[in-house]
């Protein structure tokens, strides 16, 4: 495909590295994904360096101790914008990882967990599709394509990219392309059915090119990354990074644009609240039905406990989604609550903004997520993920890594 990567000898003739990249840029804001030409891992490396996190991700790339890994980038033309090709090599032979292994390899290499844990969760994501697949647990998925090299370096260097610039992903939805692609197992029609699954829930969108687009690292990298898909939100650009595709595509370039940029605050339409009472429904269902809608669309589903007529107790279910997921959602919670009705009323959103702070306590590093409104600081808080992986491989309460890492991130905003 057109983002696919080909065979890399050890030595990597026929690819410069040494174009400078700009200084990195403020943490924080929002990172937008423009993916009109599709997405690949090597596209989004050679974006990321482009808005100049080359050295965090080359850190993370060091980390791993694959023999001679490393990314190699070249400065490329088109359509007259220059982009950043982003090439991997390592030193051959490279054995093919199943997922157990590759996981493995995440867990000693000496990453900030907060790179660890995107990562992994990417690469969880990965083999739970193969799993469906193929029809064998996911603890025993044996990747191919994506088990080898050049695709753990993709993870793991746009993991480190995105976390170092501690901005929220928002991406643009996603051309697929057609024909038939070459795989381990032989040929398969363009989206293969993993990146299919991978893209359960995102905006996609078929095209006229006979190339695979969205390749399945690209599809598990955006979809794990991104919190919300659309056109270019409102946001004060700062910078722009280009990463190029392989191909030639004959309408567009065959690029990846990322957009950094500070949100404007505004209030948003395009939403509806979704809701339905229910009284003779267990908790168990309830909870089911709330899985239900999310993976529909749901931006956020809350039950609520309430009294109906006869004063029975029961609940009520609520889902906000966009507008373009509202048949999805409101098609599950039909689906899966015992109701014969609901209600769906036109909603606006106002939201601040996100940005990570990386703080530093005895058990390594940790993000916190802080929230701005209108410029000013209003909320701080550690992500969970982070310190509760701690906390489990330190053999410490969760609490106390929590409160350590507020203390440090208190301290940092005092000096």
């Amino acid at each position: 495909m057109g983002h696919e990567h080909e065979h890399h000898d050890a030595a990597g003739h026929g690819h410069g590295s040494d174009h400078s990249h700009p200084a990195p840029p403020e943490p924080g804001g929002i990172l937008y994904l423009d993916c009109f030409s599709g997405v690949s891992g090597d596209m989004l490396l050679g974006a990321l360096s482009d808005l100049g996190v080359a050295g965090a991700i080359d850190e993370a790339v060091a980390a791993l101790g694959i023999p001679g890994a490393r990314i190699e980038r070249s400065r490329v033309e088109r359509s007259g914008i220059q982009a950043t090709k982003a090439d991997v090599r390592w030193q051959e032979p490279q054995p093919g990882r199943d997922h157990a292994e590759i996981q493995a390899l995440l867990s000693t290499a000496h990453l900030p967990d907060s790179v660890r844990g995107l990562a992994a969760r990417t690469f969880q994501r990965l083999a739970d599709a193969e799993s469906r697949v193929h029809g064998v647990p996911a603890d025993r998925v044996h990747f191919h394509e994506v088990g080898s090299v050049d695709a753990i370096v993709d993870i793991v260097g746009t993991c480190a990219g995105v976390a170092a610039l501690g901005a929220r992903v928002v991406a643009s939805p996603l051309p697929l392309g057609g024909g038939m692609v070459k795989a381990a197992h032989g040929p398969l029609p363009v989206p293969g059915p993993a990146t299919l699954i991978l893209l359960e829930g995102a905006p996609v969108r078929g095209t006229h090119h006979d190339k695979e687009l969205v390749t399945p690292t690209g599809a598990a990298l955006v979809t794990t990354l991104a919190t919300a898909w659309g056109p270019l939100p409102p946001m004060r650009p700062r910078a722009q990074g280009w990463g190029a595709g392989t191909w030639e595509l004959p309408d567009r370039p065959n690029l990846l644009r990322a957009v950094l940029g500070d949100s404007v605050t505004t209030e948003t339409d395009g939403f509806v609240l979704i809701e339905t009472n229910v009284d003779d429904m267990t908790p168990e269902v309830a909870a089911h039905a709330a899985d239900q809608a999310r993976a529909a669309g749901a931006l956020d589903v809350w039950v609520v406990p309430i009294l109906m007529k006869k004063g029975r107790p029961a609940i009520e279910i609520r889902a906000l989604c966009p507008s373009e997921r509202r048949s999805a959602v409101a098609r599950a919670i039909l689906r899966e609550t015992t109701t014969l009705g609901i209600r769906i009323v036109a909603a606006s959103r106002l939201e601040a903004d996100r940005r990570i702070v990386e703080v530093e306590t005895r058990w390594g590093r940790v993000p916190v997520k802080v929230g701005v409104f209108e410029g000013e600081e209003i909320n701080a808080a550690p992500e969970m993920e982070a310190c509760r992986e701690i906390a489990q491989r330190e053999g410490v309460p969760l609490k106390r890594v929590l409160s350590e890492a507020m203390s440090a991130y208190l301290k940092s905003r005092e000096s």
